[in-house]
């Protein structure tokens, strides 16, 4: 038995993963690697081929590192799991007018309860992952995620959800590198070619990066049941049709389909009267927003009028704001407007580098 401990590394034969192993292994921990497949590409129906994370290639590349290092490597079938969870929030998001984020989703729910349950059941202490961020233990004792050094590859914003219990036996090695450093990390393995790796950000089971049309290939009727909507102003006035609101996000410009001799902005989508209301971009500011489904990490509990950097989309800078706490949800005041913020998507509320917690946009409004 290693002194340092066994650890369940979730490897999807990417660069991130696989070099998490192996520094991992190289530290002394005692790895076990584990590959999930999430879901199957022939269910999307889309016209991508088939890339990411979810195909052979990418089980051979995790297990052949495995294999060349020494320590066993397993798969994991969640699809079941996987689908009747993310994939089916994902589409009653968009049915309800909202615009879900499903890889905070997956984090959360899915990917790091597996991985527990795997852990428990091969002895593992621990469980690690590629992702760039810091864990540590405050001086509360709360375990608290940070944000990584290379701050262009932070993927904080997207971990907000784990609860304490996933925490405090996560290991996250890649935090204190830059991109580059892990590439060259690969070189320095033998795995050119993992170096030279293409990344994937779209969304694993919308490989095509066609929301759309997966939303019209998994609901059957989906264009009859929201055809003959309207677009509307902030007054209510009909400015022209649109194609059905589930096929629209808060804050779009592009891909509208309607000229009204200036760029329009969607501001507000109503699933009730299949309208989606255009505005400009000045209509598109807001300075509060009520945010539930909250998950605190750092602190267990928040003061009145707590000061934070609130980011509302994973590429956001964050804007800083105070935080009200109410009955099983959280009111946030931005000091400025902000642009965008859409029901469905994730607030995560930052002190310094460090999450205090996160939580699901309920809705935005000027106040």
């Amino acid at each position: 038995m290693s002194k340092k401990g066994k650890v369940l590394v979730a490897m999807s034969g990417g660069i991130d993963s696989t070099v998490t192993a192996l520094m991992l292994h190289d530290e002394g921990y005692e790895v076990v690697g584990i590959t999930m497949k999430t879901w199957d590409y022939a269910e999307s129906g889309g016209s991508k081929k088939e890339t990411g994370c979810c195909n052979l290639d990418s089980f051979n590349d995790a297990r052949q590192a495995a294999v060349e290092h020494g320590f066993p490597h397993y798969i994991l079938d969640i699809r079941e799991e996987f689908g009747g969870f993310v994939i089916e929030n994902f589409v009653e998001e968009y049915l309800a007018g909202r615009t879900p984020n499903p890889c905070v989703l997956c984090n959360t729910h899915i990917k790091w309860r597996a991985l527990l349950k795997r852990a428990n059941a091969l002895d593992c202490e621990f469980i690690a992952t590629g992702h760039y961020a810091k864990i540590r233990q405050h001086d509360n004792g709360r375990y608290v995620i940070s944000k990584a050094v290379d701050e262009t590859k932070d993927q904080s914003y997207v971990l907000w959800g784990l609860e304490q219990d996933l925490l405090s036996r996560t290991l996250l090695p890649l935090g204190p590198y830059r991109k580059t450093e892990i590439r060259q990390m690969a070189l320095n393995y033998g795995y050119p070619e993992l170096a030279k790796k293409h990344e994937s950000y779209e969304i694993c089971f919308v490989p095509d990066n066609d929301y759309r049309g997966f939303l019209k290939r998994r609901v059957d009727g989906l264009e009859q049941k929201v055809e003959g909507g309207h677009f509307i102003d902030k007054t209510g006035k009909i400015l022209g049709k649109h194609k059905g609101y589930p096929f629209y996000t808060i804050g779009q410009r592009k891909g509208l389909e309607i000229a009204l001799g200036k760029p329009a902005f969607v501001t507000k989508i109503d699933p009730d009267k299949n309208t989606v209301t255009l505005g400009d971009e000045t209509e598109l500011e807001q300075n509060e927003m009520l945010v539930g489904k909250l998950n605190l990490i750092k602190y267990d509990t928040l003061t009145t009028g707590m000061e934070a950097i609130t980011k509302i989309r994973y590429k956001d800078k964050g804007c800083l704001s105070n935080l009200y706490p109410e009955t099983g949800a959280l009111k946030v005041h931005f000091y400025e407007h902000v642009k965008g913020i859409a029901p469905g998507q994730s607030a995560v509320f930052y002190e310094g580098d460090d999450v205090i917690g996160g939580g699901i946009i309920q809705r935005g409004e000027l106040v």
